[in-house]
């Protein structure tokens, strides 16, 4: 049978002694005289450590001081797997988290963790900069590494002396660093949605119009359901079953106008739970035409579905991913010879005609953003009307 590597340590006795142990980790912890009160309470404080630990033998205190970097960043990043997962899958949180953690190991993996200090972290911070990454992307990496180390104090990996320490490091402000700015992610175009739109299977083309009117993040609009949508009122209210602030408490809603609704109706007529827009879905609709338009008659060559493998390698799921939304749009942007976008930028053009018309909080509302500043950077500021003031009083 297979070694139980994750069953709960038992409470034993060791008979030469006479005092119950239990053994974590190959390591025995002598808890006192067999079944006495003292012995089973110290087996549920190691057991308790043990579990709050992430079912790993807490570091003696003695072994503390000899940490490493390296080590800290270990224990770390086992913990982000555990912790950066949404329905089961890892975030693109632990992606950043590997990138922002690689120059700490590389830099200081040898360093005793406690005299990582200030210094080293800003040593760390100059090399993320030499590298050519944007003013944001390093200011927000330094602050993951800042997090690490005070998880590593929790857990007291580290003492709190070093995660105090490292927070006096201050953010690089604009312009008084080399670290570039980064552009930023501006709205796409009109005429260039138009000119991709006909290089766009149909469902994609809808999941693209869909987005563009109602602001909604490209993982939203690839989870639509009907038992999702509110349709009682005169303007529909999508809450999506999952979506990027729910580990906050907050709730998504998404409102959906006549123009929405249009493009929406065809794809409500299937069951309650089922995906409206499908990949595989898609792909029946394209084998179709294309059978649609064939020109060789069906006595000669291959008839529909005798040349398909057995077992592909890859299916056409029944819900489109970012990634594969984003990747049929990118194939699109190829053959319409226009510059390539990604959806998150429909997401902008939306945040940018919402603030031009209705004002600030209304773009924050339509977004979903919790603080306004945070709306700014989805919508263009509207420079047409400071002309505009500018024309009358200027």
């Amino acid at each position: 049978m297979p070694r139980l590597v994750h069953s709960t340590p038992k409470y034993r006795k060791h008979r030469a002694s006479g005092q119950a142990v239990v053994t974590i980790q190959g390591k025995d912890f002598y808890l006192g005289p067999w079944k006495s009160k003292a012995s089973l309470v110290e087996y549920d404080r190691l057991i308790a450590e043990w579990l709050a630990n992430g079912r790993h033998a807490p570091v003696p205190a003695e072994d503390r001081r000899d940490l490493t970097v390296t080590e800290v960043v270990a224990r770390y990043w086992r913990f982000a797997k555990q912790h950066y997962q949404k329905d089961g899958k890892p975030t693109s949180s632990l992606d950043e988290v590997r990138l922002s953690l690689k120059p700490v190991r590389e830099v200081y993996g040898h360093t005793l963790a406690r005299d990582f200090g200030p210094l080293a972290l800003k040593a760390v911070r100059q090399r993320m900069v030499d590298a050519g990454q944007s003013r944001g992307t390093v200011n927000k990496r330094i602050a993951t590494v800042k997090r690490a180390f005070k998880w590593a104090v929790s857990e007291e990996l580290v003492p709190p002396s070093v995660h105090h320490a490292l927070s006096a490091v201050a953010g690089l402000q604009k312009g008084r660093t080399t670290a570039p700015e980064s552009n930023g992610v501006p709205p796409v175009p009109e005429e260039v949605v138009q000119a991709t739109l006909p290089h766009l299977p149909e469902i994609v083309a809808d999941m693209v119009w869909f987005q563009r009117l109602t602001g909604a993040r490209p993982g939203e609009v690839c989870i639509v359901r009907p038992c999702d949508i509110d349709r009682t009122g005169d303007v529909w209210v999508f809450r999506p079953e999952s979506h990027k602030m729910e580990h906050h408490g907050r709730e998504r809603l998404i409102f959906i106008g006549p123009k929405g609704q249009a493009i929406l109706r065809p794809y409500l007529l299937r069951s309650a739970e089922a995906y409206c827009f499908s990949p595989a879905e898609s792909v029946k609709k394209h084998l179709a035409e294309k059978h649609a338009s064939r020109k060789t008659p069906l006595q000669y060559g291959n008839r529909p579905g005798t040349n398909r493998k057995r077992r592909p390698k890859r299916k056409a799921g029944d819900c489109y991913t970012r990634d594969s939304y984003r990747r049929a749009i990118h194939r699109a942007c190829t053959e319409a010879e226009v510059e390539q976008w990604s959806p998150n930028r429909l997401r902008h053009s939306a945040g940018t005609e919402i603030r031009k018309r209705f004002g600030l909080e209304a773009a924050q509302v339509t977004l979903g953003h919790a603080k306004a500043d945070v709306t700014q950077v989805y919508a263009e500021r509207d420079a047409a009307l400071a002309m505009e003031v500018m024309r009358k009083i200027g």
